[in-house]
């Protein structure tokens, strides 16, 4: 013989349940981590959970317990996202996600023509990678940065910006594209690899003191 074991009932509303919901989608984990195809999932889950949640909390005679059931599996469809995304994979393998997978990174001359070659041969995604790389080995030449194994390109801002204040602005959205098509899975392309390009002239042209 199996048992069931019942929930307690959760003394929730349509309307409360509804407004809930919303705001869970609505924190900034989701906001901010995934870009227009992102909102625009989570915008079609949204309008078919509201009409589900009307459905279900009007006409079912456990509609309680079909309601937590409901929410439960609205937030495994958003983690499914997010996940298919590759957002959740680069935030949570970002300590390990170095600029250089090489003890004598080559020269910031050589990384930029490498990415010049790859970007005219239509390859983004590895153009990417060579340019954010040319970046640093470029502030490593200017002193700016110490030759340090193993930097991300996260600590490549904070570290860069501590000496020079100016370069945080162009190396921000480097580092987030070099991080989101190197270890995030997500496609290279021109306009991404334009914010590198921007980094990397900022870090041969901005004037420092260190």
């Amino acid at each position: 013989m199996i048992l069931f074991l019942q929930e307690p009932p959760v003394d929730i509303d349509r309307e409360r349940a509804a407004r809930e919901a919303a705001e869970e989608l609505s924190k900034s984990t989701y906001r901010d981590s995934g870009g227009s195809l992102i909102q625009k999932a989570i915008g079609k889950v949204l309008d078919w959970i509201g009409g589900l949640l009307n459905s279900l909390t009007g006409s079912s005679p456990n509609g309680h317990a079909g309601l937590a059931m409901l929410i439960a599996l609205l937030v495994l469809v958003v983690l499914v996202v997010l996940w298919r995304a590759g957002v959740l994979r680069t935030s949570r393998r970002v300590k390990s996600q170095a600029v250089f997978d090489t003890a004598r990174p080559a020269s910031a001359a050589e990384y930029r023509a490498l990415a010049e070659r790859e970007a005219a041969s239509g390859d983004y995604a590895l153009a990417i990678r060579s340019r954010f790389r040319a970046c640093v080995a470029e502030l490593t030449e200017r002193t700016v940065l110490d030759e340090r194994a193993g930097r991300t390109a996260y600590e490549v801002v904070a570290d860069a910006s501590r000496i020079a204040p100016v370069l945080r602005e162009p190396l921000q959205p480097a580092a987030l594209v070099f991080t989101e098509v190197v270890y995030g899975n997500r496609p290279g392309t021109a306009g991404r690899y334009a914010a590198v390009v921007a980094a990397d002239d900022a870090a041969r042209t901005a004037r420092v003191a260190v």
